[in-house]
């Protein structure tokens, strides 16, 4: 038998994720401001691109975390997985305040590292519990990993 979605379970899983993210933006300032104060790395993308993505990933970040969260797993999976979910998002969260804000390059490398493998490690735990959530979650770690590159030019260009 197919399940019926629960619309506001969902929508508040989307809501909530686009929440920290756009708080997050808000927090950390101008990336465009940054980039005056630092040379900018191979292969940046142009200023409005990240808004543009962060905003889809988010959106898919919520759907994925939905699906684990109404999925077939038994109750201490579920919990696990959603508390790996959302520990990486306080760190998605924190990336861009301590990288633009402060501008501590070095810190923001370390949490992006951090990120990325707790990502990794949600996309695999995601797909043996509810594959479409962590194939969906998939574009976001690779945009995670491109970041990370960006981190680390930042860096390796100042």
């Amino acid at each position: 038998m197919k399940k019926s979605i629960k619309w506001i379970d969902l929508i508040l899983y989307i809501i909530s994720a686009e929440v920290i993210g756009i708080s997050s933006s808000l927090l950390a300032g101008s990336f465009a401001d940054f980039f005056k104060k630092y040379n900018e790395p191979p292969l940046l993308p142009p200023y409005e691109v990240f808004g543009i993505v962060w905003g889809i990933l988010y959106a898919v970040m919520g759907v994925s975390a939905y699906l684990v969260h109404h999925s077939e797993a038994d109750g201490f999976t579920k919990k696990g997985l959603l508390t790996l979910y959302w520990v990486q998002l306080i760190l998605n969260f924190l990336w861009s305040i301590i990288f633009v804000r402060f501008e501590l390059l070095w810190l923001a490398a370390i949490d992006i590292v951090l990120l990325t493998i707790l990502v990794a490690v949600m996309v695999c735990g995601f797909i043996k519990t509810k594959p479409v959530a962590g194939y969906i979650s998939i574009p976001y770690l690779l945009w995670l990993i491109f970041a990370t590159y960006l981190n680390f030019a930042v860096i390796a260009v100042n």
